[in-house]
């Protein structure tokens, strides 16, 4: 026991590990997955540690810190390139060298913390773009046989934050992502209207590819959404919620109360978990618990100060989700995973 969960989350809470091990080199991987697998049970597999919660007591098990770095590009045809990426590349690094090479695809997950091998387990997104959207392979270590799979985008279950990653937690580690990334000086159409706004387009205008991942970048920060390195909100791990699906009967409910309604990609209609908070009495930094606070940007933030613990926090979201239920019968669903 020693290494503490706390020293590599951003929320900066948690106990030590009983094993842990941190992946460097990948042409060292097949000896330290056999070293790993002696020990009992599966590891946790732990990147940047922006959306994890480590408990108060520690975690009586093996945590697999995946700290390899490594980009590589190979040319696939006119106008495309493959892009290789070792899973723990820091996903905000990922996206500057596309810009910086004029690489379009995932320019608008500028600003998202945690590394590229997370990425795929909630399908990360923003302004429109998603993970899977550019992926082609997906290279994995599958704990129960003890073998390393390539999968395609088809056989990782990708929906709204979701993928067989989160859904099956422990039986696999992402070791490497391909994506097919366009050549262009230009960014992917706007599809968001706040955004446009910000750049001052039309929608479905397709401005140059460093004005565009700049943007994002300026109105992440003017909503509260990228991670501060000081100050009360420092210590996040960035929204706590999912936004909720809702029954017809409930999106009535919220239309009429003025809340915002959309559709996602599998056409299920949801609305803003924000929205749902401060509608029912939550507000920009309240304290939930002791050292518990909503952060003093957005309401959808949890953020831990002196004397915060790992059950307060979680109380707070139990608290949240509780009220927002008993007011309109939508269940909220934390994002933060627990180690």
């Amino acid at each position: 026991m020693g290494e503490l969960l706390a020293d590599h989350t951003t929320l900066r809470l948690g106990g030590p590990a009983r094993h842990w091990f941190t992946h460097t080199d990948p042409a060292a991987w097949p000896d330290l997955a056999r070293t790993v697998r002696r020990e009992p049970g599966r590891p946790f597999t732990l990147g940047g540690g922006s959306n994890t919660l480590g408990g108060d007591t520690g975690y009586d098990g093996t945590v697999l810190r995946m700290a390899t770095r490594g980009i590589t590009c190979r040319h696939t045809g006119p106008g495309t390139v493959e892009v290789n990426v070792q899973a723990g590349e820091p996903l905000a690094g990922l996206v500057a060298f596309t810009v910086a090479e004029q690489l379009s695809g995932i320019e608008y997950l500028s600003g998202i913390p945690g590394t590229v091998g997370a990425a795929p387990v909630q399908n990360t997104g923003a302004y429109g773009q998603e993970i899977a959207d550019v992926l082609t392979r997906i290279t994995a270590y599958d704990w129960r046989t003890g073998h390393t799979l390539d999968l395609p985008p088809a056989a990782c279950g990708f929906g709204y934050r979701t993928s067989v990653f989160k859904a099956r937690p422990g039986r696999l580690t992402i070791l490497t992502l391909t994506l097919r990334l366009a050549r262009s000086e230009r960014a992917a159409p706007v599809g968001y209207r706040h955004l446009a706004d910000h750049l001052a387009v039309p929608l479905r205008t397709r401005p140059p590819l460093a004005e565009a991942a700049a943007a994002v970048l300026e109105h992440r920060s003017a909503r509260g959404l990228l991670l501060p390195e000081t100050g009360d909100d420092s210590r996040q791990a960035g929204s706590v919620f999912l936004n909720p699906p809702v029954t017809p009967e409930q999106a009535a409910a919220v239309r009429a109360a003025g809340g915002p309604l959309h559709r996602d990609r599998d056409n299920l209609l949801r609305t803003s978990a924000g929205w749902l908070l401060e509608h029912t009495g939550h507000q920009p930094g309240q304290e939930l618990q002791p050292g518990i606070h909503t952060s003093r940007r957005r309401t959808l933030t949890l953020t831990a100060r002196a004397g915060a613990t790992a059950n307060g926090f979680t109380a707070a979201l139990a608290t949240m989700a509780d009220r927002v239920h008993a007011a309109t019968g939508i269940r909220l669903h934390p994002e933060p995973v627990h180690i």
